[in-house]
């Protein structure tokens, strides 16, 4: 058999072993055990490599995730970090919502981004054929029907609705989607207390008291913080900002072992509720 046949053949070989065993009865239990599914063999390698920074199972634990939940992710990326967590989790009790970038987008990460992720819920029906995409642009779109979320989560992106002027907006619309009582989680790339913040956060970095604000001003309380994503080691003082770090490396091998032994940024980890509940 040709060397290109037989890769071929050997990974049409190891999807149908996966979805064989994501459809075992050992897989659907563990569907209600967020470190199981962390640990499971949907996950990418690429993915993996970043779990000592994100701590998923933990960070999911902290904004109170059950199975049984309708939960909204904002920008999934083309690779489904959190996807295939997530989707998994509440593929039997739950829903997931891939709130992505709006479809009119034509630079070439948008492009890059959707068609990635549309080939991967494509290659797994059994795993993700039930993920229901959406678009998210500010409050130009429902990301879900209105007030029917028990949870939002996002992850380090307030610094780009800052520097796209829609923070407000944003904000809003994740009001708008949550049921009352709902849960807003955040995790963002955490400013220096002591500096002033940038309000087009340039840097990517995002004081903590500027991303309450914002949420107040939409109408959600502060229902709790984490440590778990915090790095004391990021001076956040770079000039190409937090994309100097790990895994950007913008600067490219100029004191590339200096950042890579900071590792990932510092970043906030906060629970927010939406009133009523």
């Amino acid at each position: 058999m040709p060397r290109a046949a037989f890769g071929a053949l050997a990974r049409l070989v190891a999807i149908a072993a996966l979805a064989l065993s994501l459809a075992s009865p050992a897989v659907e239990a563990a569907a209600d055990d967020l470190d199981a599914l962390v640990a499971g063999p949907q996950r990418s390698a690429a993915n993996r490599v970043r779990d000592p920074y994100r701590h998923p199972a933990e960070t999911l634990a902290f904004f109170g995730v059950r199975p049984d939940m309708t939960i909204v992710e904002i920008w999934p990326g083309g690779s489904g970090w959190w996807t295939e967590i997530l989707a998994p989790y509440l593929r039997d009790a739950g829903k997931y919502y891939a709130a992505g970038q709006e479809t009119s987008l034509t630079s070439e990460e948008a492009v890059w981004n959707r068609e990635t992720f549309a080939k991967k819920m494509a290659v797994d029906p059994a795993l993700y054929g039930k993920v229901v995409v959406t678009e998210f642009a500010g409050d130009r779109h429902d990301i879900a029907p209105p007030g029917s979320a028990d949870m939002i989560v996002t992850f380090r992106n307030v610094h780009n609705w800052m520097a796209d002027g829609s923070a407000d907006a944003t904000f809003r619309a994740f009001y708008k989607a949550l049921k009352p009582g709902g849960i807003l989680g955040i995790e963002e790339h955490r400013g220096d207390p002591n500096r002033s913040q940038d309000p087009l956060a340039k840097s990517g970095y995002v004081r903590e008291d500027w991303t309450i604000a914002l949420a107040e001003k939409a109408g959600f309380k502060l229902a709790g913080k984490s440590e778990v994503n915090a790095n004391p080691k990021d001076t956040k003082d770079y000039a190409a900002g937090v994309w100097t770090l790990p895994p950007s490396y913008r600067l490219k091998d100029q004191d590339r072992a200096k950042y890579e032994a900071i590792g990932e940024s510092d970043r906030f980890t906060m629970r927010f509720v939406k009133p009523g509940g």
